[in-house]
């Protein structure tokens, strides 16, 4: 159970990072995302430096919508960057507030001298209120479905 006294971001982070080159089409993203059952993949340069973060949002408004070939469309062109971060001791409180700010769904998590060490997602918030709350059957059984639901992308 996490303690409800000052959570952070980096107690509710996921660690293990799902990523891609730059230069990888939209359909090898696409199954690499179905695959690995992450709502995002952060997109690597040569020397395995963050330079943006492809979503399944991005893979739907820039691509089904468009209809062009998912083979036909590189990450580096419908990735976002760049990337929104956060320090892995802020609070999750800080962490909603960029990501409201922001307009995203996804954080990566910054050690003190640059280096990711995790991501947090709108899921994980998902789980930190299901735990946090104490919530009636009706609210704990929707917030059950959507983190059920969330898995299964």
């Amino acid at each position: 159970m996490i303690s409800s006294a000052a959570t952070t971001v980096g107690q509710l982070m996921t660690k293990k990072l799902e990523t891609i080159n730059p230069s990888n089409t939209a359909q090898e993203a696409a199954k690499k995302i179905r695959d690995k059952k992450v709502s995002s993949l952060v997109v690597i340069d040569r020397g395995d430096k963050p330079i943006g973060i492809v979503t399944e949002r991005d893979l739907v408004r820039q691509v089904c919508t468009k209809d062009v070939s998912s083979n036909a469309v590189i990450v580096h062109h419908i990735m976002s960057s760049p990337i929104a971060t956060i320090d892995a001791n802020s609070s999750v409180e800080v962490a909603a507030d960029i990501m409201i700010q922001n307009k995203v769904r996804h954080l990566l998590v910054m050690e003190e001298e640059n280096k990711v060490i995790g991501i947090i997602t709108s899921s994980d918030f998902i789980s930190y209120l299901h735990e946090k709350l104490n919530l009636d059957d009706v609210n704990a059984r929707i917030l059950h479905s959507l983190k059920e639901e969330d898995k299964e992308r």
